[in-house]
């Protein structure tokens, strides 16, 4: 029996202990992450996502906030008063036509009163029903503009830190090699081939690759935690990110034939919408001049007597139903004014349309120049280490040979180790120019 509670037990914290490392690594890559997972990730939890997807949410509110009032609207009121003095109202007598005082009404009053309004027409209510639309797509174009600044943003740091962490791999490899030298240039120097110098200046070039590589290494790290701040992952969990070097040099490619569209941009959209809700307003204000009508009912339980405790003992009900129409008629001008001044910002908006296509141009023209020179340069850059690693390959068999001087070595190690780092260098530029082209047509949507 003992047993059996025993196995319950362990069931149980089992469980909960599973449970609760679900909900702390649900929202970690515990796995090896590559760019699609981090951009994925921070979609989900950066903050100004996040906010995005409430202020949609608000937006959402509003409209049903703002088209609520096109349903009847019910209220319920009381009061009770007690007159210290009763009014007193001048009546015209009736047998000798002079007025005289005459106290009216009771010393205690009680009522509760009904109401029901129904809007019939309303500008401000015509306004909300035909602009609804437009509030719900601003603010979820909001959100896909700033989703797509993370995704941008995101890729950017992505390839920042696994360049730097390339880097380093590639002293790796550097600082082995050059061990390597120094332990066959320190054995010919023992052994009366080559002079001390030999031996000294890979121990040089030896110590400066340590040096830089350390360097690349504290970078990675804070590094890595800009990314971690622009994904909205939490700084204190590890994030393993992954990256194969072949895909990335596939991703170079970008087809330069296309045309950029500044209606495809997320930026012209959300000026079209502004610009309907402008259009908008200045329909509103040529509406001031239209009436408000409005229909009503009223229910009233009026309660009154001298006698405080038998203020309830009797009720006199009273109702009404009816219609109430609000036509202004002069304003002093303000419709006026107030119209020109919606049209005037219709006006600014065009404007800021046409800038804005004008700059869409500018960027792609930009963007795409750049990307072309970065590709090129890339290109001719992995050219250069393959001739660097022929080289190097040469002049090393050369100097064991005794043909060469280490000198040409050193100089053979240096011109390889820049064209390695060069050639990562260039690749990172190439794809940081590609997001720019693709950010300047308006490829990347959500």
């Amino acid at each position: 029996m003992k047993t059996c509670w025993f196995i319950v037990l362990l069931w149980i914290v089992s469980t909960f202990s599973g449970a609760v490392f679900a909900q702390k690594t649900s929202d970690s890559l515990a796995r090896q992450a590559y760019l699609p997972d981090c951009i994925q990730y921070a979609l989900g939890h950066q903050p100004i996502v996040r906010q995005s997807v409430i202020d949609q949410e608000i937006a959402e509110r509003t409209v049903q906030s703002s088209l609520a009032a096109w349903y009847p609207q019910i209220a319920a009121g009381y009061n009770l008063l007690h007159y210290l003095k009763l009014p007193v109202t001048l009546i015209p007598d009736a047998t000798t036509g002079e007025k005289r005082p005459v106290t009216l009404g009771a010393q205690n009053t009680s009522t509760a009163s009904f109401s029901l309004t129904q809007s019939i027409f309303n500008r401000d209510l015509l306004l909300a029903s035909r602009t609804a639309d437009t509030y719900r797509a601003q603010a979820s174009q909001t959100t896909v503009r700033n989703k797509i600044d993370v995704v941008v943003n995101v890729s950017k740091a992505f390839y920042d830190v696994i360049l730097t962490q390339r880097q380093v791999d590639i002293l790796t490899e550097d600082i082995a090699r050059l061990q390597r030298s120094l332990q066959d240039a320190t054995n010919q120097y023992q052994g009366g081939i080559v002079d001390k110098t030999d031996p000294q200046r890979a121990k040089i070039a030896l110590n400066n690759s340590r040096a830089q590589q350390k360097q690349y290494r504290d970078l990675v790290g804070s590094k890595v935690q800009t990314l971690k701040q622009l994904m909205g992952y939490p700084p204190n969990l590890t994030l393993n990110l992954t990256y194969d070097t072949l895909q990335l040099a596939n991703e170079v490619a970008l087809d330069t034939m296309l045309l950029v569209n500044p209606q495809s941009r997320i930026e012209y959209q959300l000026l079209q919408s502004q610009g309907q809700l402008l259009e908008a307003n200045v329909r509103y204000n040529r509406w001031s001049y239209l009436p408000t009508v409005n229909a009503i009912a009223n229910y009233n339980l009026l309660y009154q007597n001298n006698a405080f405790g038998q203020l309830f003992s009797q009720t006199f009900p009273n109702s009404l139903i009816g219609l109430s129409v609000a036509l202004p008629i002069f304003q002093g001008g303000r419709r006026i004014q107030q119209t020109k001044i919606a049209e005037l910002q219709v006006q600014r908006l065009n404007w800021d349309l046409v800038a804005l296509t004008s700059a869409v141009d500018a960027e792609y023209a930009q963007a795409l120049a750049n990307y072309k020179g970065n590709l090129a340069n890339y290109l001719a850059l992995r050219e250069n280490q393959l001739l660097a690693e022929d080289v190097y390959r040469i002049i090393n068999l050369q100097y064991r040979s005794g043909i060469k001087t280490y000198l040409d070595v050193t100089i053979a190690e240096a011109d390889l180790r820049t064209a390695r780092l060069n050639v990562f260098n260039s690749l990172y530029q190439v794809l940081i120019s590609k997001l720019d082209v693709q950010r300047a047509l308006g490829a990347i949507q959500f």
